[in-house]
């Protein structure tokens, strides 16, 4: 059973987070909070699997919740709830330790497949907030956008061809039992190939090499 944290100020999007949650017998929601203060406390008192925090909240916001969920209890994995107007946040929340990005206007059936992922030790970027990331970036002027595709490039040619098979399906959001039956190998496999990546391209985690992998070009 993957037990699982709802943090959002508002009460409607949480009855409808629960609510999409609820239909997968494998997932049960064990706390909700209203703010991000409250969801750090609520994570060392019901210690869920997964913590679904929205990036805005008042007083302790979702970045700086989830900054410090991933430092005082790691073993919670942490999924951020945007919308299409906060891609820069989503930028800070790379670097904050968060392995998940929805939409959160997306299907209800990314929701479970990223908490899935999250909770199976993967990162789970959304298709949609991956390429919002890189229009952001793009919007910051040609030079600069040109010259980020440049290094995304550069730093992806370092990596073996097996290695580019799997950023690019990574980079689509699939966790790596996916990507090994994608690429009928052990998921052993994957997860060596993923480190491999992770520090070829020297970034911290699944969610900061798909932007990459996008950046690249290497997925749609």
């Amino acid at each position: 059973m993957i037990r699982v944290l709802i943090a959002d100020d508002e009460p409607m999007i949480r009855a409808g987070v629960r609510a999409v949650l609820a239909t997968d017998p494998e997932i049960e929601v064990v706390a909700e909070a209203g703010d991000g203060r409250e969801a750090v406390d609520m994570v060392w008192r019901h210690r869920p699997r997964v913590a679904v925090l929205d990036i805005r909240m008042p007083g302790l916001g979702g970045i700086e919740a989830a900054a410090e969920i991933r430092r005082t209890a790691p073993e919670t994995g942490v999924v951020m709830l945007t919308t299409f107007g906060e891609d820069a946040s989503i930028l800070q929340a790379l670097g904050g330790g968060a392995a998940g990005f929805l939409i959160k206007s997306g299907e209800p059936e990314e929701l479970i497949a990223g908490i899935r992922a999250v909770a199976g030790g993967a990162a789970y970027l959304s298709p949609k907030v991956a390429a919002r990331v890189v229009a952001h970036l793009a919007s910051t002027g040609a030079g600069a956008a040109g010259g980020r595709r440049t290094a995304a490039r550069e730093r992806v040619a370092a990596l073996t061809a097996r290695e580019r098979d799997v950023l690019v399906l990574l980079g689509t959001g699939l966790s790596n039992a996916q990507i090994a039956r994608r690429l009928q190998v052990v998921e052993g496999t994957v997860k060596a190939h993923v480190s491999s990546i992770l520090a070829r391209l020297a970034v911290d985690n699944r969610a900061a090499a798909a932007v990459v992998a996008h950046e690249a070009g290497l997925v749609p």
